[in-house]
């Protein structure tokens, strides 16, 4: 580069061609004679020039194509050019390469539906205004390596037929890339967006590489459509990532650290992987057809070179933990979810949930603690996973117990004829994963939205209930053995009142002794129980009654003498106890099983 150091203004411009000065500080005559000189298609260089909107002007106006009307550059370098007022490149053509390196925009960059036929750099340059690239057409390489953006950067509807770099670039204002197309590599690796970043409806071709890239405010990707984006991570948001709509035609690893990521009716046509921390997922209404799993990483993910990625966005974050929000309307055939919060899901509406994997420590919600007295009679839930739908519905329910959960704004409704097929198919999922204790949960919610469920016959509903109350659906082993308890205390007492006899009743032998002698006939008849009288709790007729009464729990006949009430005492004792006993022992049975 031919610069002039010695200059008397102190420029570093280019000189023009058989001048000793660069344009800005030609004479009026020099500088006349020089644009009159210029066509359209020349080739110009005017490296480190100062530019003010009215040289600028004059240049443009000099290569102005009479055809288009537009200016028509050949080989355009203005590396560390200043442009001190607005530069307005409208419409212009880039015949040859287009070279802004360095340069600095001081004011409004415009370069709206520019057409740059050959690569265009403009690496390091600093935009101080508003940057506008709405509309151009990049048809070879557009290089933005650690280029500044202060302003808004708009590159909507802007065609990239080559490479997009923006390796390290700054965007301190909103950046838009709406409607964008990157037919070539798109490089977003270590780039900072400060505020909002929209990629809607914007289509990458071929690789979309964000590694390393930070977010300090929403990142929106929604209707985007990735080809191949195996290299979209890892990256930092301090806001919303939103890939709501989105498609992703081949393989991708998505490493995320923000705060909420949206994938509401995101297809995924190949096989995926979602490695996140802090992030609450949206997995509304999403389409994969391939495995796809969803992992939180405990860990802050590590770059290429060995570094831990920076996560000082996210300092105010109660956690590294993954929250999913909803899986409604999702098949989840294909879909793994491995080390996840699952405590406010909705999965009403979600298709094949028993075929979900669950993997890793995925937890539930739990029903309130404690006991609740401020009713009666008082409300004590043994503990057990839960559905957050099943949170909302029991709030909303007239003297509703303290710990429910309300519904958040767009949550729906969903009663127990929803959930107690979900619960369902929670639980065979639990099954097929060998995790019998969570399948029981399962099973409990199951009946539980049965026995509320508005279908079911009015005989349904009390079985249910009394199968509830007697033994928690044959798992609460605590409330079967309870009643054990007070069936056989019940059935003590009652034969101990009524059902053992006062005495044990005597045999008598009666018979006829010939007169001549021989053989004698003897009959033998024993006398009916009488009932009870007086003192009948004493420790000799417990010490009795107790004996029946642990003999029936077993199916065993005690021996005893006992009064017709007695017997049918004892009958009802044998049905009902070991029915109990049975239940406990299920229930227990179903909370160790493996």
């Amino acid at each position: 580069m031919d610069v002039s150091p010695e200059s008397p203004f102190g420029c570093r411009g280019i000189r023009v061609s058989g001048h000793a000065a660069c344009l800005a500080h030609l004479a009026d005559i020099d500088r006349d004679a020089y644009l009159s000189g210029l066509a359209p298609g020349a080739d110009i260089d005017h490296c480190g020039t100062p530019f003010t909107a009215s040289l600028l002007n004059a240049l443009l106006n000099a290569l102005r194509d009479p055809t288009s009307g537009h200016p028509h550059l050949g080989r355009a370098l203005f590396e560390s050019a200043v442009f001190e007022g607005d530069a307005l490149f409208h419409s212009t053509t880039f015949e040859g390469g287009a070279y802004f390196e360095l340069a600095t925009f001081k004011g409004r960059a415009g370069f709206e539906s520019a057409t740059f036929e050959d690569r265009a750099l403009f690496a390091s340059a600093t935009f101080n205004g508003p940057a506008g690239f709405e509309a151009a057409t990049f048809c070879g390489d557009a290089g933005f390596e650690s280029a500044t953006f202060e302003g808004t950067a708009g590159f909507s509807k802007t065609i990239f037929r080559g490479k997009a770099e923006f390796e390290s670039a700054t965007f301190h204002g909103t950046s838009g890339f709406r409607a964008a197309a990157f037919e070539g590599d798109a490089w977003f690796g270590t780039a900072l967006f400060m505020h909002d970043a929209r990629f809607n409806c914007a289509t990458f071709e071929r690789d979309a590489w964000f590694g390393s890239a930070t977010f300090e405010s929403d990142v929106v990707f929604a209707s985007v459509a990735f080809a191949r984006s195996d290299g979209l991570g890892p990256l930092v948001c301090g806001g919303r990532v939103v890939l709501s709509g989105a498609v992703f035609n081949g393989p991708v690893t998505l490493s995320l650290a923000a705060r909420r990521l949206e994938c509401k009716r995101t297809r995924w046509l190949s096989t995926a992987a979602l490695r996140l921390r802090y992030a609450t997922v949206d997995f509304a209404h999403a389409v994969c057809e391939y495995p796809l799993t969803i992992a939180a990483e405990q860990d802050p993910f590590v770059l290429a070179d060995g570094r831990q990625l920076a996560e000082a966005c996210q300092a105010s974050a109660p956690g590294p933990g993954v929250r999913l929000a909803s899986l409604r309307g999702v098949d989840a055939a294909h879909l793994v979810l491995a080390d996840v919060d699952l405590s406010g899901c909705l999965f009403a509406g979600t298709v094949h949930l028993d075929q979900l994997r669950l993997e890793g420590a995925c937890t539930f919600d739990t029903v309130p603690a404690g006991v609740h007295w401020r009713r009666w009679p008082p409300v004590r839930f043994t503990e057990r996973r839960t559905l957050a739908e099943e949170h909302h519905w029991r709030a909303s329910q007239p003297g509703a117990v303290q710990g429910w959960n309300v519904a958040v704004l767009g949550a729906g409704r969903a009663g127990p004829l929803q959930l107690a097929p979900v619960y369902r198919a929670l639980r065979k999922a639990f099954e097929d994963g060998k995790h019998e204790p969570g399948a029981a949960d399962f099973y409990y919610g199951e009946m539980e939205m049965r026995r509320h469920a508005d279908d079911i016959p009015r005989s349904e509903r009390g079985l249910l209930t009394a199968y509830w109350a007697l033994s928690g659906y044959g798992l609460r082993a605590s409330r079967a053995l309870a009643w054990l308890g007070a069936a056989t205390l019940l059935t003590v007492v009652l034969l101990m009142a009524v059902g053992l006899a006062q005495d044990t009743p005597k045999q008598t032998a009666t018979g006829t002794v010939p007169a001549g002698g021989g053989r004698v006939t003897f009959e033998i008849d024993k006398d009916d129980p009488k009932n009870p009288t007086g003192n009948r709790f004493t420790g000799e007729r417990f010490k009795k009654a107790l004996n029946v009464t642990l003999n029936s729990v077993v199916f065993r006949s005690s021996g005893q003498d006992l009064t017709t009430a007695g017997t049918y005492i004892e009958m009802a004792s044998r049905v009902t106890e070991p029915v109990l006993l049975g239940l406990a022992v299920v229930a227990v049975r179903n909370r160790i099983k493996r």
